[in-house]
This record gives C-alpha cells, sequence and structure tokens, in this order.
C-alpha cells in the first residue's frame, strides 16, 4: 500500500511536530534569504530524472535541481554480468529521440571516450548494459545541476510551495519531479531469510558467488534469471552439486522482437492506449508481457547450446533442472538449507531442496517515504498505486498550481512502455513541455500502424 497510509501517530508525536516546524520556519526564513528557490526539484538521479536534467539543458530561464541520496551515480550495479546486453537499442539514450544534437548523447559519449569507430566496427546487435551505465555516469557527471550525496528527508507543501528537508539546509520549489527508481521485489515468505544464502539478483554482483558443491536455485524465469542460470551452468561461479531453474511461465519464453511488436513502444501507440478505458489496461499489459519481459534469443540460444555441450557431448550427468509452469508458494528452513515448496501448473505440490536460493523475481515501484507528508493530499487508485494524468502528473489536490511528475510510476496508466527505457527521451520531453507550458521539443511521430479508430476523413478514403 502508499506510504504511511495507516500510520497512528503516538501521544508525544504532536510535540515532536511542533518542534519541526519551528526549525522548519526559520529554515524557510534562511532559504528565502538566500533564494534557495527552483522552479523544478527533481527527486532521485537515476536515468529516468537524468533525462528530465538532461534535456532542460535548453532551459536557460528555468532553474532546476535533481537530489540523489547515493555517493555517486550508479544504475543496477550489482546485475552488470558478464555479456549482458540491453534490450533496446542504443539510440534510445537519455535525449536522441527527441533532441538528436544534444551534447548528452550516447554518440556524443562515443565521440568523447575515442571509441566511435571502434564501436562501430564491433557490430553490435546490442551493446552491454554496462557500456550504458558508463554512459549514463558521464552524463551524470556533465549535468551540475545533479547533486549526490543530498538526501531528501522529508516534503512538505506550504505557502504554494514544496519545501524540501535536507540533513543540512532546506530547498523550495513551485515542481516536483519524481524519479527514485525502483527496489528488490522477493515474495514475503522469504524476507526473513534474506541474507548469504538467501538473496535478489540485483546484488548478485556484490555477494559471495564460489556455489561449489552447493544445490542453487534460481527462481524467476526473466532475463535476469536466464543470465543467472547460464553463470551457474558455465561453472564460473563454481561446480554446483545441482542448479534448478523455476519459472511461473509455461515455457522459458524469448522476448518478442518483431517489428510491429516493437511499434508498442512507439508515442503513436502510448497515444492509443491513454484512450481506452482504464478497466481495460491491466488485461491488455498482462496479454503484452513478452514484449517487454521475456528473455533475448541470444540468451536462450547460448543456454541450449551450453546444455547440450555438457550434457549430451560430454556426457556430464548433472543435476540440471528446468523447471516451467511453477510457483514458489513457501519456503522453510532445514538444516544448514532451505526446503522450497512449488506449486505445478496451480494443482500439485513439489518439493526441491537448495543451499542458495537466488531471487530473480524483479523489481517494484516504491512511493519514497519523504513523501510521506502529502499523502493524504495525493489521488491514489484503489490498488494503492499513484493516481496518474497523460502528461505524467501525480493527480493531487494542488496540482492546478503545484505539480508533481513521477516516473516509472505509471505502468498502470501509459502501459508496458513506462518502466521501459525505449520512451525515456519521449517521457522526458513530454515533462519537460508540460512544465514550460509550450512545445520546447516536438513529440509526435506517426507510425504505419493505426491503433485506435479511423478519422472520418480516413475512413471516406477507404468507401468505394
Amino acid at each position: 500500500m502508499a506510504i504511511g497510509m495507516s500510520a497512528r501517530y503516538p501521544f508525544w508525536e504532536p510535540i515532536l511536530k511542533i518542534r519541526y516546524w519551528l526549525h522548519t520556519l526559520n529554515a524557510i526564513g534562511g532559504c528565502l534569504m538566500n533564494q534557495q528557490h527552483v522552479n523544478l526539484a527533481g527527486i532521485g538521479a537515476g536515468p529516468f530524472n537524468l533525462s528530465v536534467a538532461a534535456l532542460l539543458q535548453k532551459c536557460r530561464n528555468t532553474r532546476y535541481a535533481f537530489f540523489d541520496k547515493k555517493p555517486e551515480f550508479s544504475w543496477h550495479s550489482g546485475l552488470m554480468l558478464p555479456g549482458a546486453k540491453l534490450q533496446t537499442s542504443w539510440m534510445k539514450d537519455l535525449v536522441t529521440p527527441v533532441d538528436p544534437t544534444s551534447p548528452y548523447s550516447f554518440l556524443k559519449f562515443l565521440v568523447e571516450k575515442r571509441r566511435f569507430y571502434s564501436f562501430i566496427n564491433a557490430e553490435q546487435s546490442s551493446i552491454s548494459r554496462q557500456e550504458f551505465a558508463q554512459y549514463l555516469d558521464w552524463v551524470a557527471q556533465q549535468l551540475p545541476a545533479v547533486r549526490y550525496n543530498a538526501h531528501v528527508r522529508e516534503v512538505n507543501y506550504q505557502q504554494g510551495r514544496f519545501w524540501l528537508r535536507f540533513d543540512d539546509r532546506i530547498v523550495s520549489a513551485d515542481h516536483l519531479c519524481v524519479g527514485t527508481g525502483t527496489q528488490p521485489y522477493v515474495p514475503e515468505f522469504a524476507v526473513p531469510y534474506l541474507g548469504k544464502q538467501v538473496l535478489h539478483a540485483g546484488g548478485i554482483l556484490n555477494a559471495k558467488r564460489d556455489f561449489t558443491g552447493l544445490k542453487v536455485a534460481v527462481i524467476g524465469g526473466g532475463q535476469t534469471g536466464a543470465e543467472i542460470f547460464q553463470e551457474l551452468i558455465s561453472e564460473r561461479w563454481g561446480e554446483c552439486e545441482s542448479i534448478a531453474w523455476v519459472s511461473r511461465r509455461e515455457n522459458f519464453d524469448q522476448l518478442d522482437e518483431a517489428p510491429f511488436t516493437n511499434d508498442l513502444f512507439t508515442p503513436s501507440y502510448v497515444k492509443h492506449f491513454l484512450a481506452l478505458p482504464q478497466e481495460e489496461k491491466q488485461a491488455i499489459v498482462a496479454r503484452q508481457k513478452l514484449a517487454s519481459d521475456g528473455i533475448s534469443p541470444a540468451t536462450l540460444k547460448e543456454i541450449y547450446q551450453s546444455l547440450y555441450h555438457t550434457q549430451v557431448v560430454c556426457e556430464r550427468g548433472r543435476n540440471i533442472m528446468m523447471l516451467p509452469d511453477r510457483q514458489l508458494v513457501s519456503m522453510l528452513k532445514q538444516g544448514g538449507g532451505y526446503e522450497l515448496m512449488l506449486m505445478h501448473s496451480g494443482k500439485a505440490k513439489e518439493r526441491i531442496d537448495a543451499d542458495v536460493v537466488i531471487f530473480s523475481t524483479g523489481f517494484r515501484t516504491v512511493i519514497p517515504s519523504c513523501l510521506e507528508p502529502l499523502a493524504e493530499q495525493i489521488q491514489w487508485e484503489s490498488d494503492g498505486v499513484l493516481s496518474m494524468d497523460d502528461n505524467y502528473q501525480v493527480n493531487w489536490e494542488c496540482q492546478d498550481q503545484s505539480r508533481i511528475y513521477a516516473v516509472n510510476a505509471s505502468r498502470h496508466h501509459h502501459g508496458i512502455v513506462d518502466p521501459q527505457t525505449s520512451l525515456m527521451a519521449w517521457r522526458a520531453a513530454n515533462i519537460v513541455n508540460d512544465l514550460l507550458g509550450y512545445e520546447l521539443y516536438k513529440l509526435e511521430q506517426p507510425g504505419f500502424v493505426q491503433w485506435g479508430v479511423l478519422p472520418a476523413t480516413a475512413k471516406e478514403r477507404f468507401v468505394a
């Protein structure tokens, strides 16, 4: 559920609140005297908010700052597995789709790093996540308005402004852009076991990875689960006693990369999706899962070839199990390991044992706790997600005067494209245009497919 919606203050809380507001009012006075005020404050400085910050560089009369509590830029550093590739084109960077002349493009990065010709000659169909992370870090270092080691503790709204409280100062802002990223997700029953033997894939490279002689279970049938399974069967992390790969999906399905599937990641389709009734959107997003959450064909081929070589050619009868159509429903500590209970096809229960459990179960959007003072003024959907409008604004009581934009928090409203990098520059440009009140960036890009109802003029052309 949303932040703090069920919290109840103890009896002494009002006293602390009074003390806090006395401190806040003093700080506000200092802020006004020192003109510590921006038109837009960004909370979080991951890729999506970096895109907004980079596109705002053209706006000379707009004051903005983006704050992140991390000491420096990082992007899924625990997932930079050898050979891990982006599943989207490198041209869909922070700026190029809406401003190809920007100094913050991936091409400019290649030239600045003196790797342009080597990059072209490598003829890569997709680039590594590591290189894209290097590009993002390069952009972050060039943007003076992006500030790390800046933890926003609390956001309040008074006097027609947002007041962002840090450990050492308070900054006021006309508008907010929330982009604090996602957090690793594991089932609730697994949370108490998290540690050296039970971990989320997002931190796999930060953990000890010598699994020699151990039973290892990988939970999750997406791209990350596939990459970790490949590392295990290739014995780069030691020779395991057994390896089990568990997926809820009926098969280990590949990403749908057909041209007309990729058309779902275009402005014209998003425009169509926004016009659909809200009650239809969830079912449509579920049907489109493999357009954004499948395994790349190259990874699947590599896995199959590895299994063929070791199991058939080398006749190594290792205990490797691939277990689709199974959901992990419970786990129990048993001696030095764990008993995992699976539900097969929603009917039969199966048990497997593991010494190490790696959850490749993705990430989920979490509203930052600093927004808790605004929780009662914000509108929420029935399932606890933010109520959003088409321009990535959060619906809340004072949005006519002060806007709250949110990135990667609108899959329920904008569709499968929202958590992907495919349209992050287009989304950021939408936010910038909406903030400025005019079209700084041209966003209309017609496609080949007529997704919505034909306009009357088009119908006439096809009527005999």
